[in-house]
């Protein structure tokens, strides 16, 4: 019963933001601010699924500037978790057939998202100018998701190197988020399903990297964001275990 009243729940408040987001886009599409924003109202529904989020910022983190996010992607539930942290004027790289999603996609669109095709291996390898373009034209910052996938209870999966070619060719630091575990974590027909935490942790200068470090900046930042998740996984556990959610 219960998974059925949050189905509804979750139907509804979507498309509702979806049809009136992409109304009010209208009046400014493409503006980059607008991910943020509706970022956030997704991220509301995670009391919904019985969550509470708590995020973490490092000190000084308004004033970062333009930058590469990047985050763990683990599953259909970073909608409600990773979207909380978003900070504008920051846009996502997608794949293009999300366009192609009922009313989501439009949205997905007019807010200002970039779209890329992953079935053509040379439009791919484009996207990473497209990507330095965007950050240095539209004075904006990337969000990337470097696993490329969802990692789906696997831990983090290794990165590929797209973000971290861009972040130096445009000459911006990179700015890991961590999220703590919620694959098996959440019961749709449970009230409540714990503790996720979202980290920003602090900007990453690029600047002292080449071409020839991609993977050296890949592997650091991988390390940092594995440590990171680690620590998170542990105190959400002891938390729970102890009742202090």
């Amino acid at each position: 019963m219960l998974f059925i009243v949050r189905f509804i729940i979750v139907v509804i408040y979507s498309i509702l933001v979806c049809v009136f987001g992409s109304l009010y886009c209208l009046f400014s599409p493409r503006n980059p601010k607008h991910v943020a924003t509706f970022g956030h109202m997704f991220g509301r529904l995670a009391p919904v699924f019985g969550l509470k989020v708590e995020k973490r910022f490092p000190q000084g983190y308004q004033q970062h500037g333009k930058a590469i996010y990047i985050a763990n992607h683990q599953n259909n539930y970073d909608m409600v978790t990773a979207s909380n942290i978003v900070q504008p004027p920051t846009v996502t790289v997608g794949k293009k057939s999300l366009l192609w999603v009922p009313f989501f996609g439009l949205l997905y669109w007019l807010t200002g998202n970039l779209l890329i095709d992953r079935n053509n291996r040379a439009k791919a390898h484009g996207t990473i100018a497209q990507v330095v373009k965007h950050i240095q034209k539209r004075n904006i910052s990337v969000w990337m998701f470097p696993e490329g996938t969802r990692s789906r209870g696997r831990g983090l999966l290794p990165f590929k190197t797209g973000a971290f070619h861009a972040a130096i060719a445009a000459g911006v630091p990179i700015i890991p988020v961590c999220v703590s575990g919620t694959s098996n974590k959440i019961n749709l027909n449970r009230l409540k399903n714990g503790l996720v935490i979202v980290e920003m942790l602090p900007p990453i200068d690029t600047t002292g990297y080449g071409k020839d470090q991609i993977r050296e900046l890949a592997a650091r930042c991988h390390e940092l964001m594995k440590t990171k998740i680690d620590e998170l996984d542990k105190e959400v556990a002891e938390r729970e275990a102890t009742g202090r959610v």
